[in-house]
């Protein structure tokens, strides 16, 4: 993935589901405590489910939860450091009215952020985001009387409950997996999936050699587990001769997995290998959003299944499972969404997934792999001087590259006959992706290259 800078400062980003920034900078106490009052506010009486991953502004951001949950009146209901998957799952065991996952996911470990949930289990939508941002920013007062001041409680069987939930997945021949004995590396970059993806596979029968696994918050890697940033942990699981690997984020929903030649598999089949499984044992819709392989299309044409696009974003890709009774979904960054358990990313229920499906193909994890549809995807990152550069140049390239008209679901997409393009501006950085898949690398690496000087011109 390559990166380009045309940016000095880093806002605040403001999302549907919530708000990101780097500690002490955009996001600082003050802007934590004010979202997590808003939040109390539309939650309150509560319960509220808190929990997050392990990086080391956890304790301001935890405190500005608690404070302003508190402060507005909530039942605080804490999971401690937990995966985000774990979250969602709790929402709707406690029946709560809504959650904060406090993770910036993949990003950076000077990043945080809260993510909201909604009582569904499911990350806010966009009407209800808009109007937690509009409280936010407005000078309502939220605060309660001394005496409906918030309590607090702890949950410390979320994770149990986890695991339990994935292994319940009726397909997942657990007796077999086990006979299997897989020896199976785990990247888990300190981060929160290391007690609940450690346990798992311990009851599935596997050979855990773990590697980063302690919650510490300190990451030893990039935390986006891309290709590019795991080569090291590569070498390792090669050398400690598993028969598999998989490497987490630090919130443990987006998963890689690693070839036992030491090899990614690249993020973008993580998706694909799980629907090839599921699709054999449910029919039924897919849903995954418009920037994921069109492997995926080539997967469920197999099994007569149809894929829906959706804009880019978890909340998105849930909504439009639930609504179309999809049987699978999720995005290719490494996101399974499997609806039997929930329809949220989960490194748990992929892992699971994959594991099933090497035991059925018979073979190693490299010629399985090999056997599902490949494409070439370049991935590019471009920063801008400031957010109007970056408004101005996605403005203007639609008109700057000759592949004819653009699809505004998010963002620009071209869909040509062999190949699709897309720039879009991210959710979660202050920044735009160029996206080009092929079947030839070389066509693939030429479609990003316009879309990129395109930019440029505006940079």
């Amino acid at each position: 993935m390559r990166l380009e800078t045309f940016m000095v400062d880093t806002p605040l980003m403001i999302s549907v589901s919530g708000v990101r920034g780097i500690i002490g900078q955009s996001l600082t106490a003050e802007v934590a405590l004010r979202w997590a009052e808003a939040f109390g506010a539309a939650c309150r009486p509560g319960p509220v489910i808190v929990g997050g991953d392990s990086r080391t502004s956890r304790v301001m951001m935890r405190a500005a939860a608690f404070a302003g949950l508190a402060g507005s009146g909530c039942r605080i209901i804490d999971l401690g450091i937990v995966p985000t998957p774990t979250i969602g799952l709790a929402v709707r065991y406690h029946r709560a009215r809504g959650g904060i996952a406090i993770t910036a996911s993949h990003n950076p470990a000077e990043w945080n952020a809260f993510k909201f949930y909604g009582a569904d289990g499911l990350f806010l939508d966009e009407a209800a985001g808009a109007k937690l941002r509009t409280w936010v920013e407005s000078e309502a007062h939220v605060s309660v009387a001394a005496s409906k001041i918030g309590t607090y409680e702890k949950d410390e069987s979320a994770v149990r409950r986890h695991v339990e939930a994935v292994l319940a997945i009726p397909f997942l021949k657990r007796d077999e997996l086990r006979a299997r004995r897989f020896r199976v590396g785990l990247d888990a970059v300190c981060g929160a999936g290391g007690e609940l993806l450690t346990t798992l596979l311990g009851e599935l029968g596997c050979d855990v050699v773990g590697f980063h696994t302690e919650p510490s918050g300190h990451f030893p890697r990039n935390p986006e587990p891309v290709s590019e940033h795991l080569s090291d942990v590569c070498s390792s699981m090669k050398d400690a001769r598993v028969d598999v690997g998989f490497a987490v984020d630090p919130d443990a929903d987006r998963l890689m997995v690693i070839l036992e030649d030491g090899r990614a598999a690249g993020e973008e089949l993580t998706l694909v290998a799980a629907a090839d499984l599921v699709l054999r044992y449910r029919q039924g819709p897919v849903v995954a959003n418009c920037s994921t392989t069109r492997a995926l299309d080539d997967v469920a044409a197999k099994y007569g299944a149809s894929v829906t696009r959706t804009k880019v974003g978890e909340a998105h890709v849930a909504r439009k499972m639930i609504e179309l009774g999809a049987v699978i979904g999720g995005e290719g960054n490494g996101g399974v969404m499997l609806p039997s358990v929930h329809p949220a990313r989960d490194g748990a229920v992929g892992i699971a997934l994959i594991l099933q499906a090497i035991l059925e193909s018979g073979g190693s994890a490299s010629a399985y792999f090999a056997s599902l549809p490949r494409y070439h995807l370049v991935k590019r990152r471009l920063l801008f001087e400031s957010l109007n550069d970056l408004t101005r140049a996605l403005q203007s390239v639609e008109g700057r590259v000759p592949f004819g008209p653009a699809d505004h679901l998010d963002g620009l997409k071209w869909t040509l006959d062999d190949a699709w393009v897309q720039v879009r501006a991210s959710n979660t950085e202050p920044i735009v992706r160029v996206l080009a898949e092929a079947r030839d690398p070389a066509r693939a690496e030429a479609l990003a290259e316009a879309a990129t000087e395109a930019l440029r011109r505006q940079a």
